[in-house]
């Protein structure tokens, strides 16, 4: 009895010792994964900043547009005193 004992306990000793291996590893990789977590939440990708960037210059352009539909229609009611347009323009803007 004492020998299938022993023979389950060795048997079984790899499969335990491998977990403690993995959960040593993983505990001693956390706080590198965590940092590598802050380091992308904080800073911006490429492919985030053009997204940003087109998102400011709509705005832009519909502001300008806005804009420019006002003036025309100043201009169709009084032509004589309509100049050129001297409102906003976006890519004047940085």
């Amino acid at each position: 009895m004492r020998k299938l004992v022993l023979i389950a306990a060795a048997a079984l000793l790899p499969l335990t010792a491998g977990g403690c291996v993995r959960t040593a590893a993983s505990v001693v990789t956390a706080p590198f994964k965590a940092a590598g977590q802050v380091v992308d939440w904080t800073t911006t990708s490429q492919d985030e900043a053009d997204r940003n960037y087109g998102r400011k210059m709509r705005k832009k352009e519909a502001r300008e547009g806005r804009e420019r539909r006002e003036w025309e229609k100043r201009c169709r009611k009084d032509p004589e005193n309509c100049g050129s347009y001297d409102g906003y323009i976006a890519s004047h803007d940085n």
